[in-house]
C-alpha cells in the first residue's frame, strides 16, 4: 500500500474502515496528469531558489516525466489502496528516483496541491467545453440554413401563437448557447489564478517564487490570500452554476424536439440512431435520448446544490469535506460533454416534415396580431384593434368559419377600417414578412442573422470538434 505522507506521526495504523472511507484516488486519479505538471514547475522552482539541490530536481522532473509518459500511454497503474492521486504519484516517484522523491513536497500542502490541479483541470476542460458548445451552435446553424424558408407555428403557453421561420427559432438556441460561452469564459477568468505555494494555509518562510511558478503553468495571476486559496471553492460552484444552466438549455432543446417529433406535432423525423423501441409495442420509435438529456438537467442541478450545501457550514480555512467537492464536479462536466457531443450529431440527422407543418398555417388564429397591426396602421388605437380582432375570433374561428371567407360587407361590419386588402395578410408568407422589427423573423433579418452567425463562428471559434480530456 502507498505510504501516507504524514504516517509517521501516528502511533499505529488506521483502520481499514478508516482507509476505504477516506480514499479519494477512485476519482481524483483523473486529475494525474496536471498533479504531475503542478510537481514539474514546483521542483523546478525548488532547485532555481536552491531549496533543493539542482540534481535532485533534474531527478525529480526526469522522473515524473516517465510517470506522466506512462499515464499518457496508458501504462500508468493507479494504486487502488492510495489515499489521493498525491500519495500514488509521489511513491511511484520514490520508487523510480529513490530519496530525491522526498524533498518534492518541500514547501507545499495537499491542501494547495489539490486547488492546483482542480484550478488547472477546469481551465482545460472550459476550454473543451466553449469547442463543443461552438460546435453545436455550427450543427445547430447548419439546420437552419438548410432549412431557410420553412415557417412553423409558435407557441406561447403550448398554445398556438404566431407563424415564425424554423430558422428564426432554431437562432434563439444559438443565442442562448452564446451566453452560456460568455459565462464560462468569465468563469475561467477567475479560476486562472495560481494558489500553489499557499501550503497549508498560511504560506511558508521558505524563500520560493510563486511567480515562476504561474508563468511555467500558464496561470494569469497569483492568488493574494492563502488562506482563501486552500479553502474556498466557490470557483467549482461558478462552474457548476454555469453548466446548471446549459443544461437548462440544452434539457429545453430537448423538449421542443420530443414535442416535434410526437404525432399531435408531428414537425419533424428524429433518426433512429437516437431513438429506441418498445419491448412490449412493436410500432415505437422513442427518443430516449432526449428524454434523458432532459432528465440528465435535474442531476447537474443536483450537483450544484450539493456543493453549494457542502460549502455552506465550512469554518475557514481547509477542512475533509471539500474532497467531496470533485464527484459531482466530474459528473457534471462528463455529463454536459456527452450531452454537447449528442446534439451535434443529431441535429445534422433532423428531417424536417415539410409538408405537415404547412398543413398547421392554415389556422387563422396564426394572424390574429398581423390584423390588429393593419387596423393600427389605419389609426385604430390598440385596445379598439384588440377588442375587433377578438370579436372576429370569438364570430369565426370558434364557430369554424375562416375571417378570409368574410365579405366586404361582413367586415365593415366589425370596422370601417377594415377592407378585403386585409386577407392579403392572412397567410403564412405574409406573416413572417411583417415582422421587421430589429431581431424579428422576417426572412430578410433572418437570412442576416445567419449570415452574422455563419461569420461568427467561422471567425472567432471554428468550427473543430474538440478532443475530450481523458477521464
Amino acid at each position: 500500500m502507498t505510504k501516507k505522507l504524514w504516517g509517521s506521526r501516528f502511533p499505529k495504523k488506521t483502520s481499514v474502515l478508516t482507509d476505504r472511507f477516506t480514499s479519494s484516488i477512485s476519482f481524483d486519479k483523473r486529475l494525474a496528469k496536471y498533479d504531475i505538471l503542478g510537481s514539474i514547475a514546483h521542483a523546478k522552482m525548488l532547485a532555481r531558489k536552491k531549496i533543493i539541490p539542482e540534481k535532485d530536481a533534474r531527478a525529480i522532473v526526469k522522473g515524473l516525466n516517465v510517470i506522466l509518459k506512462d499515464f499518457k500511454n496508458g501504462k500508468f497503474k493507479f494504486d487502488a489502496r492510495a489515499e489521493d492521486i498525491h500519495s500514488n504519484i509521489q511513491e511511484v516517484l520514490f520508487k523510480k528516483i529513490g530519496s530525491a522523491a522526498h524533498k518534492l513536497h518541500t514547501a507545499r500542502s495537499r491542501n494547495d496541491q489539490i486547488v492546483l490541479d482542480v484550478k488547472m483541470y477546469i481551465k482545460d476542460e472550459i476550454d473543451n467545453l466553449l469547442g463543443l458548445i461552438t460546435s453545436l451552435e455550427a450543427s445547430i446553424l447548419k439546420f437552419a440554413k438548410g432549412n431557410p424558408r420553412i415557417i412553423i407555428p409558435g407557441y406561447t403557453h403550448l398554445q398556438v401563437a404566431q407563424c415564425v421561420l424554423l430558422a428564426h427559432h432554431l437562432l434563439a438556441y444559438i443565442e442562448s448557447l452564446e451566453r452560456d460561452k460568455e459565462r464560462l469564459r468569465s468563469c475561467k477568468e477567475r479560476t486562472d489564478q495560481m494558489p500553489l505555494g499557499s501550503c497549508a494555509l498560511s504560506g511558508t518562510g521558505l524563500a520560493i517564487d510563486r511567480n515562476f511558478v504561474k508563468k511555467e503553468l500558464g496561470f494569469a495571476e497569483l492568488t493574494q490570500n492563502s488562506i482563501d486559496s486552500v479553502s474556498d471553492r466557490d470557483f467549482i460552484i461558478e462552474l457548476l452554476a454555469d453548466l446548471a444552466i446549459v443544461s437548462v438549455h440544452l434539457s429545453r432543446m430537448s423538449e421542443d424536439l420530443i414535442l416535434w417529433s410526437t404525432k399531435e406535432f408531428n414537425f419533424i423525423d428524429l433518426d433512429f440512431s437516437f431513438c429506441t423501441g418498445s419491448s412490449i409495442m412493436p410500432h415505437k420509435k422513442n427518443p430516449d435520448v432526449l428524454e434523458l438529456i432532459r432528465g440528465s438537467a435535474g442531476k447537474i442541478q443536483g450537483n450544484l446544490s450539493n456543493v453549494l450545501i457542502l460549502m455552506k457550514g465550512l469554518p475557514l480555512s481547509y477542512n475533509r469535506d471539500l474532497q467531496l467537492d470533485k464527484p459531482p464536479l466530474f459528473d457534471t462536466i462528463d455529463t454536459v460533454g456527452d450531452i454537447l457531443e449528442i446534439f451535434v450529431e443529431l441535429f445534422k440527422n433532423i428531417r424536417v416534415k415539410k409538408e405537415v407543418i404547412a398543413e398547421k398555417l392554415v389556422d387563422e388564429s396564426l394572424f390574429s396580431v398581423d390584423i390588429v397591426e393593419y387596423l393600427i396602421k389605419k389609426g385604430v388605437s390598440y385596445r379598439d384593434a384588440h377588442d375587433i380582432v377578438g370579436r372576429m375570433v370569438r364570430d369565426c374561428l370558434d364557430k369554424g368559419r375562416k375571417i378570409s371567407s368574410l365579405s366586404a360587407r361582413e367586415l365593415k361590419n366589425y370596422s370601417k377600417k377594415l377592407a378585403p386588402d386585409v386577407k392579403k395578410i392572412l397567410n403564412a408568407w405574409a406573416s413572417v414578412n411583417l415582422k421587421t422589427s430589429y431581431g424579428g423573423t422576417s426572412p430578410r433579418l433572418v437570412e442576416r442573422q445567419l449570415a452574422v452567425w455563419d461569420r461568427h463562428l467561422r471567425g472567432v471559434y471554428g468550427y473543430t470538434t474538440p478532443r475530450r480530456c481523458v477521464r
